[in-house]
């Protein structure tokens, strides 16, 4: 049995009853998005991949700093970067294999990187052995600095001797990245990829599965982290099932599976 529970629109006062939908109402107070007859010529079927998006905070607030990270549903973190629209980019790397990482793909798209995959891996491998010698490793994840010129790549250093990494080796490390972009205004604006979806840096829970998105989310905000998120590939196709552009999600979710328990 499926069940279907409607979301409250969290910016409506709790004593307004909700406008009845009639035809007119459809026709001439729904916002238009697009020209001539776009808005119906793209009416998603069930067939259709699409992204169901919720809304979860009152667009009428704001507040200072901003205390939320953004998820960038949609949108090419890779294009978002070559257009300049980031100064820094949080991924990961290991001290083997790169080749199917996202950073080589940055190393190689920016036209001012003096760096490639096998340089980049070399480094981190030079790393991984001189903290084998001098460390205990208590402090892995590390992190390190590639800078481009026009782009500083903060790549999280897979611990020595694993294969993946674990969701707290991730929080661990981006305790570190918020420390080394806090009151940085010459490192903003900053992105990350989700480390889902991942073919050379896994990222996997205590069973060994790949955790739920909302779990990287709460590590990455624990940490301190508040810049912007670019959900997997394979995640743009999540409907129905809805999302959120901006974590903390909003708590009628929480109230919505202590109902459904």
């Amino acid at each position: 049995m499926v069940y279907y529970a409607r979301v409250p629109n969290p910016w409506q006062h709790a004593d307004q009853e909700p406008r009845e939908m009639t035809s007119s109402n459809n026709e001439y107070d729904r916002p238009r998005l697009y020209a001539g007859d776009g808005d119906r010529l793209l009416e998603a079927d069930r067939n259709t991949d699409r992204i169901v998006l919720l809304p979860s905070n009152d667009p009428r607030q704001a507040t200072i700093g901003g205390g939320e990270i953004r998820i960038q549903w949609g949108q090419s973190l890779l294009r978002d970067v070559l257009a300049g629209r980031y100064r820094t980019v949080v991924c990961s790397i290991n001290d083997t294999d790169n080749s199917h990482g996202i950073i080589g793909t940055l190393l190689e798209m920016v036209t001012t990187s003096q760096w490639n995959i096998e340089s980049a891996t070399s480094y981190a491998k030079v790393f991984q052995d001189a903290i084998g010698l001098h460390d205990r490793h208590d402090n892995e994840p590390y992190v390190l600095k590639f800078d481009l010129d026009s782009l500083l790549i903060l790549a999280i250093l897979r611990p020595k001797g694993k294969d993946h990494f674990s969701v707290n080796d991730l929080e661990k490390g981006f305790r570190t990245v918020s420390k080394m972009i806090e009151n940085r205004h010459d490192r903003q604006a900053v992105a990350s990829v989700s480390f889902l979806g991942a073919r050379s840096n896994q990222l996997r829970d205590e069973n060994g599965k790949e955790p739920p998105f909302e779990m990287v989310v709460k590590a990455m905000y624990n940490a301190g982290y508040r810049g912007d998120v670019y959900p997997s590939l394979a995640m743009w196709h999540t409907a129905p099932t809805g999302v959120f552009a901006t974590y903390p999600f909003p708590d009628s979710l929480d109230r919505m599976r202590e109902g459904s328990s």
